[in-house]
């Protein structure tokens, strides 16, 4: 054979090779790509996304929009070719398999963290978008969850409302951490509590709570690395009481950086006019029960799919300006919020025609 026609063919033999590694080899990355973005005060799947009744409510018009990323499933084995298909495409991004599922999260572990996420983020809007109106809303302290096989296990119950640790009345969630952990492990803490399916009845029969009971839970020691703290095995979160029905319905969504659009969603239905004057609004952002928002992941997916969709305005969590700022989609303002009450300060210069004032983002 000659020398030539050997050399093409041990090279093809090489690229065949190197090709069926490419497919069949897998790789440790995991695909980011811009996922669905929905109108909050549109329909989705045929039924409105907010859902009030009790209270009046007016039409709004133009589109505040929260955004999503999708990814590849846990279990999904990207190969090489694949990964470097995503690294030279614009509107994807490859990022290493444990950034989203990490330690060895399966999927359906990270599936219930985002519903958690998601839920909590709907209840956090809805406070947040009523105390921008100065409608009151009832809070309380509760047992969020409890640790299998923790010292609580038994005694204290998802949804019972703690009302004092040690006869020290609780404001906040922090509150049961840092009344608990002034104890040495092995002494006993007394939680004064209404149990959840009276605080449930409670709330359905429109009253006040009229019963407590004190709980005695022995602590023990926190498996946690350097400083050992008494800990009882439960962790404490909030919950509230609104003055009238606000319901969000949006399937296959999870985590929590829809909280921000949702609460300006639920603002201008309580509201008459609109909040964007007509105009293609998109954002993310968490929020919490104060009104503060917070940063998100995969910011650039979701200005893509946003400008994709036909927004013009971007509502950007402050601590991701930068990112956003790098890669901004041609025809779409990033504009940077910290609070909602930024976010509406924004909406009125929108709005206005007062494009000008608008804090945008920039590149560090």
């Amino acid at each position: 054979m000659p020398r030539r026609t050997a050399t093409m063919l041990a090279s093809t033999l090489m690229l065949i090779a190197l090709l069926c590694a490419g497919v069949f080899i897998p790789v440790p990355y995991s695909e980011m790509s811009p996922g669905p973005t929905v109108n909050t005060l549109g329909d989705h799947d045929g039924e409105p996304v907010l859902q009030i009744s009790g209270h009046q409510t007016y039409e709004a018009s133009g589109h505040l929009n929260m955004t999503t990323v999708r990814v590849t499933s846990a279990d999904y084995k990207m190969n090489l070719v694949e990964a470097v298909y995503g690294w030279l495409a614009h509107d994807n991004r490859v990022v290493p398999h444990e950034t989203l599922y990490p330690e060895g999260k399966t999927e359906e572990e990270a599936t219930q963290e985002n519903a958690e996420e998601f839920s909590q983020s709907q209840e956090s809007a809805k406070v947040a978008a009523l105390e921008a109106l100065d409608i009151p809303v009832t809070s309380w302290v509760v047992v969020s969850t409890v640790v299998k096989d923790s010292p609580a296990q038994g005694r204290l119950h998802a949804g019972d409302v703690i009302k004092a640790v040690d006869g020290t009345n609780v404001e906040k969630p922090a509150d049961v951490a840092e009344l608990v952990t002034e104890h040495e492990p092995g002494q006993d803490v007394v939680f004064t509590i209404v149990p959840a399916d009276e605080q449930a009845a409670a709330e359905k029969e429109g009253r006040t709570p009229t019963s407590t009971q004190e709980v005695t839970v022995t602590t023990a020691t926190s498996d946690d690395e350097g400083e050992k703290r008494a800990v009882v095995g439960i962790s404490a979160g909030t919950d509230h009481t609104f003055p009238f029905s606000i319901d969000i319905k949006l399937a296959d969504v999870g985590g929590p950086s829809a909280g921000l659009m949702f609460a300006l969603g639920i603002y201008d239905k309580l509201t008459p006019g609109d909040l964007t004057g007509g105009a293609f609004v998109a954002g993310t952002g968490t929020i919490d029960d104060t009104g503060k928002v917070g940063p998100i992941g995969g910011i650039g997916m979701k200005t893509i799919g946003a400008r994709g969709k036909g927004a013009t305005y971007f509502l950007t969590p402050a601590e991701n300006c930068a990112a956003a700022a790098e890669d901004t989609p041609d025809g779409l303002t990033l504009v940077k919020v910290g609070t909602i009450d930024d976010a509406l300060g924004a909406l009125e210069d929108i709005r206005s025609g007062k494009t000008a004032d608008l804090p945008t983002c920039a590149k560090s």
